[in-house]
């Protein structure tokens, strides 16, 4: 073989990978669960009757695609639990993911002007909360924002709390929306720091020399430039914020509505498989279609650029 039909097979290589790493850990995974998703309660192991038997050939195949029933989605419809911890878990990882925006664009921005010999200490103190188990991080939290935890008793050191009087953050919304920013905030300050290093800090000069107001300055040059680090930043965040299940199982309370948690009750409390599928395949579903209708409109965007 010559070295440019190498060379071909080899680019071809390249390219292939992540697609068959997505076949294999994203598109068969979901092929799965929507399977599930279409079967009908039983009380078996596992606890579903499949719609569909692969192994009996193509014209029971087909046969099935005939009796196929939607049932489970119509319920998941009809419900008000589904469909508001549906709306909770949006509005939940939309106010976490500006919170998240707020604290770490200070951040990244600090970072990205501090000088060059000391970024990478500043980068390794933003992983150092992954070097510990997430786990043990939220744990943490409990032990910070309970009643009779270092919060309180931080208060009552520096006057703030009187006598018995005591935080009351655990087991609420408020504690869920601290464990997510802490958690998910690395998530945003790395990428919004790749953004911001690449800055050309000429151009703020330039705005100052022409007489442009430093908060001018940031909103017209700084922010537009390190715009792709916030989308990048904000998907980051919000993505995984949507399905959190720890969180607001550990640091929520009984009104705490989250979809993860709601999906993780249908699959272990109630052995409902085809059910808790079917939360997982429209959540995926509201999570995905927004992101490649964004990611169509920025591609006809930068087509239109050119």
């Amino acid at each position: 073989m010559s070295a440019g039909g190498s060379s071909a097979w080899g680019r071809r290589l390249v390219i292939a990978v992540p697609y068959i790493w997505l076949l294999v850990f994203f598109l068969a995974p979901f092929v799965l669960v929507l399977r599930i998703s279409l079967s009908e309660v039983a009380i078996a192991m596992p606890p579903y009757v499949p719609v569909f038997d692969l192994g009996a050939g193509w014209d029971r195949f087909v046969a099935d695609l005939g009796r196929l029933s939607f049932a489970n989605y119509e319920w998941l419809a009809g419900d008000p639990l589904y469909i508001n911890s549906y709306l909770s878990s949006l509005r939940i990882a939309f106010v976490s993911t500006v919170l998240t925006l707020l604290i770490g664009f200070p951040i990244a921005y600090g970072m990205a002007s501090a000088p060059r010999g000391l970024r990478p200490i500043l980068m390794m103190l933003v992983i150092l909360p992954f070097w510990t188990s997430f786990l043990i991080r939220v744990y943490a939290w409990i032990g910070i924002l309970k009643p009779e935890g270092l919060l309180t008793l931080f208060g009552q050191t520096i006057g703030i709390l009187s006598g018995d009087e005591q935080f009351r953050i655990l087991n609420t919304t408020t504690a869920v929306y601290i464990g997510i920013v802490y958690s998910y905030l690395p998530f945003m300050v790395l990428p919004l720091y790749a953004a911001l290093e690449r800055l050309d800090g000429s151009l703020l000069e330039a705005a100052q020399d022409l007489g442009c107001p430093p908060l001018k300055a940031f909103w017209v040059i700084t922010v537009p430039l390190a715009l792709p680090g916030i989308i990048a930043g904000c998907f980051l965040v919000f993505i995984p914020a949507v399905g959190e299940f720890v969180i607001p199982d550990l640091l929520g309370g009984s009104d705490t509505l989250m979809i993860g948690r709601t999906l993780w009750n249908e699959f272990f409390n109630n052995r409902d498989w085809p059910v808790s599928s079917a939360v997982a395949v429209l959540l995926l579903l509201v999570l995905i279609i927004p992101i490649v209708a964004f990611q169509q409109a920025q591609q006809r965007q930068q087509e239109a650029a050119r």
